[in-house]
């Protein structure tokens, strides 16, 4: 079992938050995920790694996996310009992973709390929010209560944002 998946069911334990956990081939996409997890009860979710322009403020935003995020109002709403998104070597930096396996469960490689997490708030009306666990061959299912009992255990600081998000094609 790879260091950042272990570190995820270590702090799960700790919290005492119950978790599915569903196995399946290496995936890089949410696309090529919905074929391997599409009958997973609970929301589907995608998490992009973005920086603003100077590169000393880092986010993830945690959102639907059926939406596609408009990154200049999302700078808006967060009063930042010129945000894009972060290259591998940041996201190694700041959360140890590789594109592919970022997850909201990425924060806990973040031991000095500077990455800022949005989480859409349609994420809010669901029962149950689908992760990977740090690494793209599994996928788990949590309670979204327990996602954000993980956040406020985190000490990353953390928002529940409605982002201006244009529907996909």
């Amino acid at each position: 079992m790879d260091h950042n998946e272990k570190k995820v069911y270590e702090v799960l334990e700790k919290l005492h938050i119950d978790y599915e956990k569903h196995d399946h081939p290496a995936v890089f996409t949410c696309r090529e995920a919905d074929i391997y997890t599409s009958g997973l009860k609970g929301v589907h979710t995608k998490n992009l790694f973005l920086r603003n322009r100077k590169g000393n403020s880092h986010y993830l935003v945690v959102m639907c996996e059926d939406k596609v995020l408009d990154v200049k109002s999302f700078g808006e709403i967060i009063s930042e310009k010129n945000i894009s998104f972060a290259s591998p070597e940041r996201m190694m930096k700041y959360l140890k992973l590789t594109p592919g396996s970022v997850s909201i469960f990425g924060i806990i490689n973040d031991t000095e709390h500077s990455v800022m997490v949005y989480v859409d708030e349609d994420i809010m009306k669901e029962e149950f929010i689908n992760s990977h666990p740090n690494v793209n061959t599994s996928t788990l299912v949590i309670k979204v209560s327990d996602m954000m009992r993980f956040l406020e255990e985190s000490g990353n600081r953390y928002q529940t944002i409605s982002l201006k998000i244009a529907q996909k094609p």
